[in-house]
């Protein structure tokens, strides 16, 4: 695009990108939180970047309305339109789980999951009561695939080293217990891998229940359709994804699951001023389709989302240009996933080739792969400079939970002693 040609105005509630694929590490304190993000105003300089929510859009004027941090709802044109909302956390209607569940979709997630598993630990060594043990040392992941196996993965190791700085506390003390409704975990990378990844997590001590949910988690108390109940201070909801729901605001063709239904082309059925692209589009697998399979969409991955971005940016300047638009087609190259420290299971495909790998080996093709993918050099040299630290020095077992809310302890400080307060109304009465 030619240096005046365009303005490009970036809404989004955070000034940040995540790299998602690297947030059960964070929580694992194998990479510094801040690593795992990217500025959008230093990546983007000659864009203009909106912190807000765009809450609805007129397609008939090309005008969307901007919600701010603060201040009144404006209204924005647009020539052009590009959705990419992303996922969130798909949830049921299971009591409780809004209360004690804890996500795994951002930074602020990650990093909570992390301050509160060293809690739980800090809270099992200075008490005798077994109960509050038992609840606080009992971890509970609902969800088996990416997110939930490397999550486990992850917190495991991490708790696995820390219980090594604490008198009362060991690893058998600790209870792991991985639940999925499917009958393996793993699936993206294939039944084989996903076995060794179910039986390499059983291991290392972990619970795995296939083919069964949660019912209930009303105050920590865990109720499984196997009949299985435990009591847990700590249950992590990685049971899939979906599209963001603001979408259905906007007046989009939506697809059946609630994502914008798009041509090949990136552009949204019905325009030609509209894209989408990433985990809130629905976009035709036309390598899956010439392979016979009619009803071959893209998944929602990275794989994906990072190469629709490129075809989608280009399409935008043709239509601008009003030159042809490109489809979008990319073969699956397979699937990465780390299990912890040096532990992990990978599936490269290679044309008709599929090599299948596990254990180290796959870690390194794991960290290698997404070190790599990480946006921006700054971001990836500090990534790769985080690990190559960790080789040396060790894992960091410090909670910082009062970060999450760093002003209570001045609050408690800064208002009134009661009595005082009662002195300072009586002399104001008397007066």
């Amino acid at each position: 695009m030619r240096y005046g040609e365009a303005t490009v105005t970036v809404v989004d509630p955070r000034s940040y990108m995540t790299y998602q694929p690297f947030l059960p590490e964070a929580a694992a304190g194998s990479i510094s939180p801040r690593h795992v993000v990217v500025p959008l105003r230093r990546v983007l300089p000659k864009a203009e970047v909106l912190t807000g929510r765009v809450t609805t859009i007129d397609q008939d004027r090309k005008v969307a309305t901007i919600a701010p941090l603060v201040g009144e709802a404006y209204e924005l044109p647009f020539d052009y339109l590009v959705i990419a909302m992303g996922a969130v956390s798909r949830t049921f209607p299971i009591p409780g789980l809004a209360e004690q569940g804890i996500g795994m979709k951002g930074i602020e997630e990650s990093i909570g999951l992390r301050n509160h598993v060293l809690e739980q630990l800090d809270k099992a060594d200075s008490t005798t009561d077994e109960e509050i043990r038992r609840k606080a040392l009992t971890f509970v992941f609902i969800g088996g695939g990416f997110a939930g196996a490397e999550t486990i993965g992850e917190v495991e190791d991490m708790a696995r080293d820390a219980a090594k700085y604490y008198k009362n506390v060991s690893r058998d003390d600790m209870r792991f217990v991985l639940v999925d409704a499917a009958d393996k975990i793993l699936p993206e990378v294939g039944p084989k891998l996903g076995q060794y990844g179910k039986e390499h997590l059983e291991s290392r001590g972990v619970e795995v229940y296939l083919s069964t949910s949660m019912d209930s988690c009303v105050d920590g108390h865990v109720v499984l359709k196997n009949g299985l109940e435990v009591d847990s201070n700590t249950i992590v909801w990685t049971a899939g994804v979906k599209p963001n729901p603001a979408l259905a605001r906007f007046g989009l063709p939506l697809g059946p699951r609630g994502h914008v239904d798009c041509e090949p082309t990136l552009q949204v059925k019905g325009t030609d001023y509209i894209w989408a692209a990433g985990d809130n589009a629905q976009v035709p697998d036309l390598v899956g389709r010439k392979a016979g399979n009619e009803n071959a969409w893209c998944p929602p991955n990275a794989q994906h989302a990072l190469r629709q971005a490129r075809v989608l940016g280009d399409n935008v300047i043709s239509g601008m240009r009003g030159f042809p638009q490109k489809e979008y087609e990319h073969a699956n190259k397979g699937a990465v996933a780390g299990l912890g420290l040096h532990k992990g299971v990978a599936m490269i495909v290679m044309g008709k080739m599929k090599i299948k790998l596990k254990g180290r080996l796959a870690w390194y093709m794991h960290r290698g792969y997404h070190g790599l993918a990480m946006p921006t050099w700054n971001r990836k040299i500090r990534v790769f400079a985080d690990w190559t630290l960790a080789m040396f020095l060790k894992r960091e077992v410090v909670s910082l939970g009062a970060m999450e809310n760093p002003r209570e302890e001045f609050y408690e400080a800064a208002k009134p002693a009661p009595v005082a307060a009662a002195k300072t109304e009586e002399k104001a009465k008397a007066s």
